[in-house]
């Protein structure tokens, strides 16, 4: 068996062979999609706490609880001193953040503001304290949300190499 397919039958990359998208800043972001960019800032600042995936030592994915903070043209996320998963980001520094999860109202589907998720990669920077800040470089921002039927998913998505596409699925 290749020594890079796990048991799994998955096939592995080590993290030098991986492929870097091209990633922006928040403030690139916003200028890029402005509107877009917008939505998904309200909907993750709609909520404190979100959702954040980052890998183990290992390669499988953590979920942690994170808030995150718009500063000075950046997205940025905090956490305690040596938490597991600030050290997992040292590590190999691609996350993912989601939310708010929230469920469309059962009442009327159409007031279901929708779900952000960003992907990139966190860089440390100086958090003044022992705790840990980590400025987040955008590779893909998505929102999903339902149609104004309430009967197809709406994804909407941008990176910086494409841009801004919008399709929608039953």
């Amino acid at each position: 068996m290749d020594s890079s397919v796990g048991a799994s039958g998955y096939q592995f990359q080590s993290r030098a062979s991986l492929k870097i998208n091209a990633m922006a800043s928040w403030a690139e972001f916003e200028a890029a999609a402005p509107d877009f960019a917008s939505r998904v800032r309200a909907l993750m600042s709609s909520r404190k706490h979100l959702t954040m995936a980052t890998l183990r030592r290992d390669g499988s994915p953590r979920i942690s609880g994170t808030e995150v903070k718009f500063v000075d043209g950046q997205l940025e996320i905090g956490s305690m001193s040596n938490a597991v998963k600030a050290l997992d980001l040292r590590r190999d520094p691609r996350v993912a953040i989601h939310g708010p999860t929230e469920d469309p109202p059962a009442d009327q589907a159409t007031g279901w503001n929708g779900e952000s998720k960003v992907a990139g990669m966190a860089h440390e920077v100086d958090s003044g304290s022992d705790a840990h800040r980590f400025r987040i470089d955008i590779q893909e921002a998505v929102i999903t949300h339902l149609n104004s039927g309430g009967d197809r998913l709406v994804v909407e998505s941008w990176n910086a190499a494409r841009g801004y596409r919008s399709f929608d699925r039953e």
